[in-house]
């Protein structure tokens, strides 16, 4: 699997970007806004996720780790496919996504390109889902508990859909004074810390 490439952006197009790395250039299709980022003859860095089924094989990019495991976790998701995920992701980022998820807020999602009620419905109980299975199994494992509640319990399941483990999350809000902040604000501060 490829993790990460680190090259020179040789071409941009619509879809996909060209990186040269060490005279070898690599296609990566990307989400718009990430595209929008990289500079052409630039140095830059993409987090990937190297697709393999019966009629592709495409390399997927991505400027955050966050990104990454939006579209890994949107692919996981019945009915939505790559190129649906790199849409999704061109119009929302991963925190106001997660934060969609959480508060079972279908609107938002609904309005997203591809996305209708009934695959927003999908997208949330499936994402929830897996947040409560993995909820369960850290419980088994973990030795101490944490109280955290409000705007921060909000960001820590936030932070959980973006696939961080919730211990994880939990230690770096409890040294965090959430009181006064959004949830955004504690996500954008959890995601520094992560």
């Amino acid at each position: 699997m490829i993790y990460h490439l680190k090259g020179t952006v040789e071409l941009k197009k619509e879809n996909f970007v060209i990186i040269d790395v060490n005279g070898i250039g690599y296609k990566v299709s990307m989400p718009d806004t990430s595209l929008e980022t990289l500079e052409l003859n630039k140095t830059a860095k993409i987090y990937t996720y190297l697709r393999v089924s019966e009629d592709e094989i495409n390399l997927y990019g991505f400027l955050t780790n966050e990104e990454l495991a939006m579209f890994e976790l949107l692919i996981s998701v019945g009915g939505i496919g790559s190129k649906s995920a790199l849409k999704i992701l061109s119009n929302i980022t991963p925190s106001k996504f997660a934060i969609a998820v959480i508060s079972n807020d279908i609107n938002t999602l609904k309005n997203l390109p591809g996305i209708g009620a009934k695959t927003a419905q999908r997208i949330i109980l499936e994402l929830k889902d897996k947040m409560k299975t993995e909820d369960a199994i850290e419980d088994e494992k973990s030795e101490k508990t944490y109280v955290i509640s409000g705007n921060a319990k909000d960001a820590v399941e936030a932070l959980q859909v973006l696939g961080y483990a919730k211990k994880d999350v939990e230690s770096v809000l409890e040294k965090i004074d959430t009181k006064d902040l959004s949830v955004e604000e504690i996500i954008k501060l959890g995601l520094k810390n992560l």
